[in-house]
């Protein structure tokens, strides 16, 4: 039986878009043995994939705050034998950074990543013992397809599959939209007088407004206060996020992790592109989709209360 590791880390968008590779990993080879290490955060979203057989949570994100703090060292000690402890007949890095080829490089197993041509950071080729050339002009759910078919030995076939089913999540009969309107990066925010805007085109249909910092807390406090039928939810695990998107009757949201999760479970979609390009990272999945905005033209908000009129009834 073969025994596979894949390493994507992070972001949750990343994340989510490496979900069909594993699916279809899982179809080429029904006999083997996968494992993903991922970032601590994102355990519990990937151990919901059907063919991941084993977590490795790693902590990148909270050991680079005290790096060189005794605990840290010890956590980073103990993750590294983690991934080594086992033995992998293949470990493929879709990742190509060089904390995930470091990572690769103690894993033992033949190694495979993007060549120096493909790759996010060229320096992490020289970690692998195959690199394959995948273009950066595909969607990065098809360069990830395509870089574990050429590792694993087959070539990827039909549309992307996530491996999430809606109906298995979806629990309360509520009807809710989820308004993510959350992202750390800047740059990709939609105005919060245009949420308000739109929240108060929706009717009596209940909003969930999530988060996942203080700040955006506390933007989503401001928002539910403007809004009638507004609701802010407690912070949860992504599992329970999972199942809080799933059983929406819509979502509407900006470049983030959610908004893709939301695409991945087939949920119908308003997706908002203010200050990133949706053609090659924008969202992959079988619902009903409707992408408006792109980088430096965001959409007003009455093209997105257009978009929703489908789906509030």
């Amino acid at each position: 039986m073969a025994d596979i590791l894949f390493i994507k880390t992070s972001s949750l968008g990343d994340v989510i878009h490496h979900m069909p590779a594993l699916t279809d990993a899982r179809m080429a080879l029904p006999q083997a043995r996968f494992a993903w290490a991922v970032e601590e955060t994102f355990a519990p979203l990937v151990r919901l994939h059907p063919a991941v057989n084993e977590v490795v949570p790693v902590a990148w994100r909270r050991w680079r705050k005290s790096m060189l703090a005794p605990a840290t060292l010890g956590e980073i000690k103990g993750s590294l034998r983690a991934i080594r402890a086992r033995p992998h007949d293949t470990v493929v890095d879709s990742q190509g950074l060089l904390r995930t080829a470091i990572l690769a490089r103690f894993a033992r197993g033949r190694r495979h990543g993007y060549d120096s041509a493909s790759i996010r950071e060229p320096l992490a080729s020289l970690f692998y013992d195959a690199r394959h050339r995948v273009s950066y002009d595909l969607h990065a759910v098809e360069r990830n397809r395509i870089l574990s078919g050429l590792a694993l030995g087959y070539t990827p076939q039909g549309a992307p599959d996530f491996g999430l089913d809606r109906a298995r999540f979806v629990g309360s009969g509520e009807r809710y939209a989820v308004l993510l309107h959350a992202t750390a990066e800047p740059r990709k925010l939609w105005p919060e007088a245009n949420w308000a805007a739109l929240g108060k085109t929706l009717g009596d249909l209940n909003i969930v407004l999530p988060w996942g910092t203080e700040a955006e807390r506390i933007r989503s406090e401001r928002l539910a206060a403007a809004l009638p039928h507004a609701r802010v939810p407690e912070r949860a695990p992504l599992d329970a996020v999972a199942r809080l998107i799933a059983g929406a009757q819509f979502i509407v949201g900006v470049d983030t992790g959610l908004m893709h999760l939301a695409a991945a479970l087939g949920v119908p979609l308003i997706a908002i592109f203010a200050g990133s390009k949706p053609d090659l990272t924008g969202p992959v999945g079988a619902g009903p989709m409707t992408v408006l905005g792109t980088h430096g033209a965001p959409p007003a908000v009455e093209e997105v209360v257009a978009a929703t009129r489908a789906y509030v009834r």
